[in-house]
């Protein structure tokens, strides 16, 4: 069993442009390939009625928690949590409402997820996408894996730190309906009055850059086709981000995921988005509450108006030209 032809995808496939430069493909895996990936038993995980049988079906299917964005490692805490998804309970950045819990396959048992993890973990498949945005693979190394993201995960919008070099993810959900569950991944831009943040990021790149909180942004598309591929290389305009509200207990949010990380980076922490909001001046109230004023004023008024200072301008210049 080979998957060199997604190589050729890959290189076949030209980026799309919005929200920013990525790439997307969907129907990534051939038909056979992709049955064969979401009925295998590490991935198709079912029969199970509470939080703790599915960490314990789980766990003996080779999964373990990993530490996460978004997420907590403590399986008992989060099971308390999920119980009532109590919102005082913090666990979680200021900028999201949940926290989830994110699971990693460190071992496989059928042949095609074996062949599959090796497959990601290959020189040919990291080259591949490294190359497709100019990078270079002797200045990065890379992470990946099979994951599942259980209820509640939540990663507000970011554009990922600047030690990361490139970032892909395939959609592998099992479920029959996973299309229309809540729990993809929005690709979004800055809404016009916080554009300002992308001007502060281009300005430190020594600094690290945040997450934000979701009504800063818009979300241009989201990535609900199953059996597709997004990636992506960082910038500061590539916001991205994830709020998982579902029932994991018949099937789990399933990604193959994986990163290029500079191997050497010289950043330091930067502020959150809390340091980065700006307050409205004085002098911002006053023309905003000026253009409210011209708002009342009748068409006929404003022509008058203008038409009435012009006159006296070229009054004014008729009699310079005499003096």
């Amino acid at each position: 069993m080979s998957f060199e032809y997604l190589l050729e995808k890959i290189y076949d496939t030209p980026l799309e442009a919005e929200p920013y430069p990525h790439l997307h493909i969907n129907n990534f895996f051939n038909e056979h390939h992709f049955a064969q990936i979401i009925s295998a038993p590490e991935i198709l995980v079912t029969g199970v009625n509470s939080d703790g049988e599915l960490f314990d079906a789980l766990f003996d299917k080779g999964y373990k928690i990993i530490d996460f964005p978004g997420c907590i490692t403590n399986r008992e805490t989060y099971i308390k949590w999920h119980r009532n998804k109590s919102r005082q309970q913090r666990h979680n950045n200021s900028s999201c409402e949940g926290f989830g819990v994110t699971l990693r396959l460190t071992a496989s048992s059928s042949p095609i997820i074996s062949e599959l993890m090796t497959f990601m973990n290959s020189d040919q498949f990291q080259n591949s996408l490294g190359a497709k945005f100019g990078v270079n693979r002797d200045k990065v190394y890379s992470d990946s894996g099979i994951q599942k993201y259980l209820d509640g995960y939540e990663i507000s919008p970011h554009p990922d730190i600047r030690q990361k070099a490139l970032t892909y993810m395939v959609n592998v959900n099992p479920g029959a309906a996973s299309e229309n569950q809540e729990h993809h991944t929005h690709y979004l831009k800055f809404r016009k009055e916080f554009r300002y943040v992308l001007a502060y990021w281009e300005g430190h790149t020594e600094e690290n850059r945040c997450w934000v909180p979701w009504d800063w942004c818009d979300s241009v598309k989201v990535q609900r086709e199953n059996n597709s591929i997004v990636s992506f290389s960082p910038t500061n305009a590539t916001m991205h981000g994830v709020k998982a509200r579902y029932n994991h207990l018949s099937s789990q949010r399933t990604q193959l995921y994986g990163n290029l990380w500079y191997k050497n980076t010289d950043v330091k922490d930067g502020p959150e988005w809390e340091d980065l909001v700006v307050k409205r001046t004085d002098r911002e109230v006053s023309a905003s509450i000026v253009g409210s004023l011209k708002a009342t004023v009748p068409p006929g008024i404003k022509a008058f108006i203008k038409n009435k200072i012009l006159a006296d301008k070229h009054v004014v210049r008729d009699r310079l030209k005499k003096d």
